[in-house]
């Protein structure tokens, strides 16, 4: 009913039309050149445009009387033009001089009006689509990773990045960030622990990315606590926009992006497009035999109306991008270890897996290890935003996505032989020592050297289909008073999502060396009996280990004001949300599919479903509120402070049935309330922020997947509940020291600790010798400790040369050290990650131009670890080995970037 009263609203309100001021102009450097993507607003509005291609831009506006019109672009000097509106077409041309600072670009994110970052009270990021062309990025951490606070792994390679924010105890992936394109995240967020940056794929239609943290964000995104990450989408303008960019890397990279914008139809058509997306293949960033390939396309069209525009954007997707883990590296330096081929083993994911298939009650099960994280699907949303007069605007968003997200995940390194030992020592650790008549070969037929060490693997692949629809209406209205004007905006959310949670596991043995060989072996044991234990290189034909079906519902109500007094902002707001959550698990039985008294039990019997169920609904209800203001101190500095109490739907893949309609366990909110206060400096020359902040969240709830071994598996095995607390300063700057030169970045310290820690065993089995019973509940262990894969300090340092024709840059991302595990028993050192690059830039006539870049990443090839072992009950600290993930490796990129 509440989806059919949002599109009814939206079909009504389609039909509405009034008449307002026409803003026409151009926007130019002080050479003359145009500047396209340059923002146009009214002051303290919601009325404005960008600059297209040429540096024009047109749109109309409501407003009345004496206005002021702020033109803004990140590396100018922001301009303000008073004009008078009474109805008559204005027509302005605008001359930005070079030397603005970082604080001048709008905010387009989690606001009513239009603001620059220096005038909002809260903590905002803004990276533009000139240097994210520059960046070469990996993956969705190498875009985030120098935003003061964030700690961002990228270290699994292009997907599935792990985002954590302010000290916030994430399981992984964006828990506490959704990830968002163009306001609305794009899949179900909080189904499962399916990564968003799955679906997030930037291309050259990326106008740019905002990241705000804290504050406001908690009332805009769906279950945001922490912050929202958001891709904005170029539109097309009067003028046409192409631009294809070649990319090009070591280790078998080719990317061709490319993006085209500009009008459909004849000149007073008011009809605009913007179409977009890229192909690929890659070998790496390494290469283990499974390149990584696909293609997107997005696309959008906008209507521009008298009082607003109807804009419909859509996305399709078809990428296989390939992920890592960990692997053993040297006990002592923790750094990576010759396998037995002499070579340096940097992985242990295997071509040699591809086509693995096995018998099942159900049929054959052949193994997608091939196609890595494969994210096929579309999703198609609308904006509709109008003026209806006497200050009052609506904008409707809906959407619908349809994606399936299979995701091969090799887990090296997991089993009883987690690491490299020889057959002798291998057949002891198994259970059979004085094994006789051994014969131990590589698929294929050669035999094993004597030296030639293995090792135990396990494979899980994840079925993740995923359906969402969601819809997102608000009305705002401002109000001029004497002394403050009121921005008032109160909105709806409306959201259902379904999708499934299923997993196959296997379980293999393979050489110590990179991509490496299966091994087939088989002996007699100590009772006479003769024993295969590794089949085609399998060594337990797992089946089936999960088989879920999942939904959600959604429905909020928000009301927000952001008031502008003098020399004051304020900004209140609160929300509520419900979430009504549905998990249906289904049964899971074991047969005999494999009649051969040779075979171990565990390659003869295999994990099926049963076609039984037991269902559970659960709900909640959170409760949001933010209160900031910003006080203008003189024109280049803001003092600031914000407040808010947030919340977090714990992932409805978390719910934990025990029977039919009951769940083992409440299913509870997570609270977060944040405190942060700031400065923010601006003028030509230098720009900051220094902002302290305090945060703390409580009944986090988190699920650990353990590997049980045996016929078990890796499985949910203990759900942890969770109370925090940070405390954090952090300090960004721009100094542009010379002209064309300039030093930037930003340091972070936080101080965080475990304030309450409750495990349950989820299910009984046996890890790291440790025997673990269902049900059993453990409180308070670990409090006082600190947060695991959280370091204390983080820091960027970035120098930039760019004269408009020649440009390079050299940054340093630094991490500290920091803990793997809630015990603060393995700590990981820290490391630093150095970036460089360049390019030179050819003019054309007509304003067409040629772009030659280049830049490295990990330039020293530093091996410093993202983590351990994710799936160590706990983890050994001494020994030979250490089971860890180091970041990735030294690449170099070139790209030609066509612009015409």
């Amino acid at each position: 009913m509440k989806k059919a009263l949002l599109f009814a609203v939206i079909g009504l309100l389609s039909f509405i039309s009034f008449g307002q001021t026409d803003v026409t102009g151009s926007v130019k450097d002080s050479q003359g050149t145009p500047i396209p993507g340059a923002n146009v607003y009214f002051k303290n509005s919601t009325s404005g445009g960008t600059t297209d291609f040429d540096g024009k831009f047109s749109f109309s506006t409501s407003l009345t009387g004496a206005q002021i019109l702020q033109i803004s672009y990140l590396g100018y000097t922001t301009v303000e033009k008073a004009v008078t509106l009474d109805g008559s077409p204005i027509e302005l041309e605008i001359v930005l001089q070079e030397g603005g600072n970082m604080l001048d670009e709008v905010v387009l994110t989690a606001t009513t009006t239009f603001r620059s970052q220096k005038e909002s009270p809260l903590s905002i990021t803004s990276i533009n689509a000139k240097d994210l062309t520059k960046l070469n990025a990996n993956s969705q951490a190498d875009i985030v990773a120098s935003i003061p606070g964030v700690v961002a792994d990228g270290g699994g390679g292009e997907g599935a990045t792990n985002i954590f924010v302010r000290g916030l105890p994430s399981g992984g992936q964006n828990d506490f960030s959704p990830i968002q394109f163009d306001g609305l995240t794009l899949a179900g967020y909080g189904l499962s622990s399916t990564a968003g940056d799955v679906y997030a794929k930037v291309d050259q239609g990326v106008k740019g990315v905002e990241f705000v943290r804290g504050g406001s964000s908690i009332l805009y995104g769906a279950g945001s606590t922490a912050g929202i990450i958001n891709y904005i989408s170029k539109t097309g303008d009067t003028n046409d926009e192409n631009i294809i960019n070649i990319e090009v890397a070591d280790v078998g990279r080719v990317k061709t992006e490319f993006y085209s914008g500009g009008q459909l139809g004849s000149a007073d058509s008011n009809t605009f497009y913007a179409f977009s997306g890229w192909v690929r293949k890659d070998d790496g960033p390494l290469d283990f035999g499974l390149p990584s390939k696909g293609y997107q396309f997005r696309a959008n069209i906008k209507k521009k109306f008298d009082r607003g525009s109807f804009t419909v954007y859509t996305q399709f997707l078809d990428d296989k991008s390939q992920f890592l883990l960990g692997l053993p590296l040297d006990g002592d330096s923790r750094e990576r270890i010759a396998g037995n081929d002499g070579e340096t083993v940097y992985q242990l994911n295997s071509s040699h897996l591809a086509n693995t298939s096995f018998l099942t009650p159900a049929g054959e099960y052949r193994s997608p290890i091939e196609e890595g994280i494969w994210t096929r699907g579309f999703y198609a949303m609308s904006v509709f935003d109008y003026d209806l007069g006497d200050d009052w605007k609506i904008k409707t968003k809906v959407k619908v996505s349809d994606y399936i997200n299979d995701f091969a995940l090799y887990v090296a390194a997991n089993g009883k032989a987690n690491t490299p030992v020889t057959l002798n020592d291998y057949l002891d650790i198994q259970g059979f020592p004085g094994a006789t008549n051994v014969n131990a070969a590589y698929v294929g037929g050669t035999a094993l050297g004597s030296n030639d060490r293995i090792i135990d693997n396990l494979h899980v692949d994840r079925n993740r289909p995923i359906t969402d629809y969601t819809g997102e209406f608000n009305i705002t209205k401002k109000i001029v008073g004497d002394v403050v004007e009121h921005n008032i905006n109160l909105g709806t959310y409306l959201a259902f999502s379904e999708g499934e949670d299923n997993n196959y596991q296997f379980r293999t043995l393979t050489a110590f060396n990179n991509e490496p060989q299966l091994v087939n072996l088989s002996f007699t044991d100590a009772g006479g009996n003769d024993v295969i234990f590794a089949q085609n290189g399998l060594t337990n034909r797992i089946g089936v280990t999960s088989n879920n079906y999942l939904s959600q519902e959604r429905s909020a109500f928000y009301l927000t004001d952001e008031m502008i007094l003098d020399r004051w902002r304020i900004d209140a707001g609160i929300r509520v949300e419900k979430q009504v959550a549905r998990r249906e698990n289904g049964g899971i039985g074991s047969a005999q599919v494999y009649d051969d008294p040779n075979l171990t039990s565990a390659l003869q019997n295999v994990n099926f479903a049963t076609g039984s169920f037991t269902r559970a609904e659960v709900s909640a209800t959170g409760f949001a509120a933010s209160l900031a203001a910003l006080y203008n101190i003189n024109d280049n500095l803001n003092a600031y402070a914000n407040m808010s109490k947030g919340y977090f739907f714990p992932l409805t893949r978390s719910i934990n049935v025990v029977r039919n309609d009951e769940t083992a366990g409440t299913y509870d909110v997570e609270n977060i309330y944040q405190y942060e206060a700031g400065l923010k400096y601006g003028q030509a020359k230098f720009s900051g922020t220094f902002a302290g902040y305090y945060t703390t969240l409580t009944d986090r709830v988190a699920i650990q997947r353990l590997n049980y071994g045996g016929t078990i598996g890796t499985v949910d095995g203990i759900k942890t509940v969770q109370d925090t607390k940070t405390v954090g300063v952090e300090a960004s700057w721009d100094w542009r020291f010379i002209d064309d030169f300039s030093f930037n970045g930003n340091f972070t310290y936080q101080d965080h600790e475990l304030r309450n820690d409750e495990r349950t065993v989820l299910q009984s089995g046996t890890v790291d010798g440790v025997v673990l019973v269902e049900g059993t509940v453990t409180n308070g262990v670990n409090v006082g400790k600190q947060l695991r894969r959280q370091p204390k300090v983080l820091s960027t340092l970035r120098l930039d040369y760019d004269n408009s024709s020649l440009d390079a840059f050299a940054s340093a991302n630094i991490r500290g050290s920091q803990f793997n595990d809630d015990a603060n028993l393995v700590e990981l050192d820290g490391f630093t990650v150095i970036r460089i690059g360049g390019g030179y830039t050819i003019p054309f006539e007509d304003s067409k131009n040629l772009r030659l870049g280049f830049s490295v990443f990990n330039l020293t090839d530093s091996q410093g670890l993202s983590e351990g072992d994710p799936r160590a009950f706990a983890q050994a600290t001494a020994g030979d080995f250490f089971v860890g993930r180091p970041i990735l490796p030294r690449r170099m990129f070139f790209n030609a970037t066509f612009t015409f």
